[in-house]
Parts: C-alpha cells; structure tokens; sequence
C-alpha cells in the first residue's frame, strides 16, 4: 500500500539514496559484528546495526549543513525514509498484519530516533557512548564483555573519523565504499 501511495504521489527513492543504503545494510549485516563483536545475530541486533551505521552517515551528513534545503541534509533524510520503508517492507513480509504494522513502525522510528540522540551525546561522553551501545546493541545480553564494549565505542569513533575525511559529494552520489569492518578494527590497534 505504500509503495503503490508513493508510485502514484511520484515519491520514490534517488538511485544514489538506495546504492548508499543498500550498502549500509550490507555492511551491517558483515558477520565480524556478530562474531568479534558480539552483537546479538537476532532481528533486534540486525536492527541496531543497521541503526547505527545510519547514525554514523547521518551524523556525517548534518554536520555538513543544519539548511533544510542541503543537499546534505535533504540526502539524510531521504536515507531515513529508506530505512523506514525498508522496515516497513520487512514487518510485513514477517507477516504481520495491517494493523500491526503501523505500531510496530512506531516503535521502531522511537527507538531509532532515541539512539541516534543517545549516539550523538555519546560522541562527547566516552561513557555516555558505551552506555548507549550497551543498551541498544547489547541489551539482550544477559552478560556483556567489557573489552567488547570497549571495542565497539573505538570502532564507533573510528567511524566518524573515517567518515569525517570522505568528500561530501562522494557521500551523496552514493559512491561511499565502507571499509571492511575487521580491516577498520585492526587499524585502530
């Protein structure tokens, strides 16, 4: 139904939108965040990770420019909209009905929206930033490893400055390759 509403209103996703995107979920899919990293191989991990390379993009992105009109900031919000749409995809080939599929969209845009809050006042906060991983990658954890949790908040802060050295107009063309993670991991040692 949405689909069809966003075809016939001639709402659809930029190529650039959905190259970078379809990336994203490829490289938070990488099996070294499931296995060196611990975080749970379950639908609410796999949606974490997806979350927090948004995060990292976006974050990249707004810095840019904070203008409505920004290129960088009109592509941030075109990568949530694919994000949503693809959650929205996902629920309902899940299975679930109609009238579940709006609340269960809800809840997830709460929680993408309190991580992406809880990442950005982590990048000030080492503290803050692996209480946020914690919680949001780590939650069903009933014991987390520290060193683990330690890794993850450097592999976040590599990220950032990773991404902070990528052109701008790199990120927007849908150009940006991502590093492989354990490649990235290692460099940071």
């Amino acid at each position: 139904m949405v689909a069809l509403l966003k075809k016939w209103l001639g709402h659809s996703t930029p190529q650039s939108v959905h190259a970078t995107y379809i990336a994203l979920v490829a490289r938070a899919r990488h099996p070294f965040f499931y296995t060196d990293m611990q975080v749970p191989d379950t639908l609410d991990g796999r949606f974490e990770m997806i979350v927090l390379h948004l995060f990292l993009l976006q974050h990249r992105l707004v810095r840019e420019g904070s203008n409505a009109d920004a290129p960088t900031t009109i592509f941030a919000r075109q990568l949530s909209e694919a994000f949503f749409d693809d959650m929205d995809r996902s629920v309902r080939e899940l299975g679930v009905a109609d009238t579940g599929v709006s609340k269960r969209i809800k809840k997830m845009g709460k929680a993408y929206h309190g991580a992406l809050q809880h990442y950005a006042a982590g990048l000030a906060d080492d503290t803050a930033l692996k209480a946020a991983l914690a919680r949001n990658l780590y939650g069903t954890v009933a014991e987390g490893d520290v060193a683990v949790l330690e890794a993850m908040a450097a592999f976040v802060r590599t990220e950032v400055a990773r991404l902070a050295e990528v052109p701008t107009a790199t990120l927007i063309a849908g150009d940006y390759v991502w590093a492989e993670p354990a490649m990235a991991a290692a460099a940071r040692k």
